[in-house]
């Protein structure tokens, strides 16, 4: 059944485009825990982590080293941590979050209500260390 990463996918929702080649995709989330949280979906529509094919899943940590990279270059943090919960989406997706500490990785904790501008700005700073 299709996702709301599956409309994104589409470009049936918009969305703040960090990368894109013809196996994923990565984008902000809208409702971050930091400044700098990235989504990082594969274009398959598949629910679970370890249900994603084989030949996908290296390539997947590959296509998201860079941007990880391009996250702690520009925001203010010690390291991007990764996460998987794929409880919200059923749709199969790694967390980049800029941490300081591992309760920066806490799902628990209210998100943050960033305005388009300020998503706007974090993309930009992200972006322009992006190689």
């Amino acid at each position: 059944m299709p996702s709301i990463f599956s409309k994104i996918i589409a470009g049936e929702i918009p969305c703040y485009k960090i990368a894109e080649n013809e196996k994923f995709i990565a984008f902000l989330d809208v409702f971050p825990l930091v400044k700098g949280h990235v989504l990082v979906v594969p274009k398959l529509e598949v629910d679970k982590l370890f249900d994603v094919p084989d030949a996908y899943m290296a390539e997947w940590l590959v296509f998201a080293k860079p941007i990880a990279k391009a996250i702690e270059s520009a925001m203010p943090c010690n390291r991007v941590g990764i996460s998987v919960i794929g409880l919200e989406v059923p749709h199969a997706h790694m967390h980049l979050v800029p941490i300081n500490s591992a309760n920066d990785l806490n799902f628990t904790q209210e998100k943050l209500k960033l305005t388009p501008e300020e998503l706007q700005e974090v993309q930009n700073k992200i972006l322009k260390h992006l190689q």
